[in-house]
């Protein structure tokens, strides 16, 4: 996932590609998916991002929900017998989740799925600069990323609006639909031909959520989706280029190296910065009551 650099899943589902016959129903399906119906906007949304890649549907919503669950459910088993998850009275766990009762309320207009999501916020004691939202709404903090970069609620809520705009745009999903497509031919094609398990295939396919990386594309969208929803739920745009600057100024002027295949800092920076007029105003409305 996004800034994820521990709990890597070990099990990967790879089966071989095959050949012959199916080839033509390969190219069939994923005409089929590249002209259905697209995620629009909302209505009311501010910022461009243009609509969901269709190719996501190969990928069942509520499977690859479900494994992450499981997934989000065993990371946080395992940091509590290592003693590293912190309490649900601890200042800052508070602190996080009084900033996802902000925002949630936000999320529906860019995903409906979110009206049905289990949401949870978890802080794991870690120096790691790390934070993640999983598919369904599975949120966890490192430390580290708000200690070593100091940040204020504004900046916290930029984060966790981002990471909540990964999972609202289904962009695991459709990272997982594009490298199935590509990466293991007809495997999944013919489960989603009705030819197997369908819901075996979602859950291997939740097995990669761990080891997962954003295309720039993805993160430039996280970026924007995710300063509209601060902003709606009353946090600072402008504490959206502040974060990318301490972003920076932690990894020497580049970033920390979890973001080698994201955008660069500078980037980044000018793209939210042309971006915060658009969401000022939805802001101020917020501030207002």
């Amino acid at each position: 996932m996004c800034l994820l650099c521990d709990f890597k899943a070990s099990a990967v589902f790879a089966p071989a590609p095959r050949e012959g016959v199916w080839q033509a129903r390969r190219a069939f399906v994923l005409a089929g998916a590249a002209t259905a119906g697209v995620a629009a906007l909302p209505a009311t949304a501010q910022v461009d991002v243009g609509n969901s890649s269709s190719l996501r549907r190969l990928v069942p919503a509520s499977e690859l929900e479900g494994a992450a669950a499981q997934q989000y459910d065993q990371m946080m088993a395992e940091a509590r017998q290592q003693r590293v998850l912190m309490a649900d009275g601890h200042p800052q766990v508070r602190r996080l989740r009084a900033m996802a009762n902000k925002l949630i309320p936000h999320t529906t207009p860019w995903n409906d799925r979110a009206r049905g999501w289990r949401w949870e916020v978890n802080l794991i004691n870690s120096p790691q600069i790390n934070a993640f939202c999983m598919p369904g709404g599975k949120i966890a903090f490192y430390t580290g990323i708000l200690d070593k970069l100091q940040l204020d609620d504004d900046e916290a809520g930029m984060i966790m609006g981002h990471e909540m705009a990964h999972a609202l745009r289904e962009h695991a999903r459709e990272r997982l639909a594009k490298t199935q497509a590509t990466g293991m031919g007809l495997g999944i094609l013919s489960q989603l031909l009705g030819l197997g398990d369908l819901g075996n295939v979602a859950a291997n396919l939740g097995t990669q959520l761990l080891s997962l990386r954003f295309s720039r594309e993805d993160e430039t969208e996280a970026d924007l989706v995710g300063l509209e929803l601060a902003a709606r739920a009353a946090y600072r745009p402008a504490a959206s280029v502040s974060l990318w600057q301490k972003m920076a100024q932690a990894g020497g002027g580049r970033g920390p190296s979890f973001l080698s295949t994201h955008p660069t800092g500078p980037d980044r920076i000018r793209q939210l910065q042309a971006n915060v007029p658009k969401v000022q105003g939805l802001y101020e409305q917020a501030r207002r009551g």
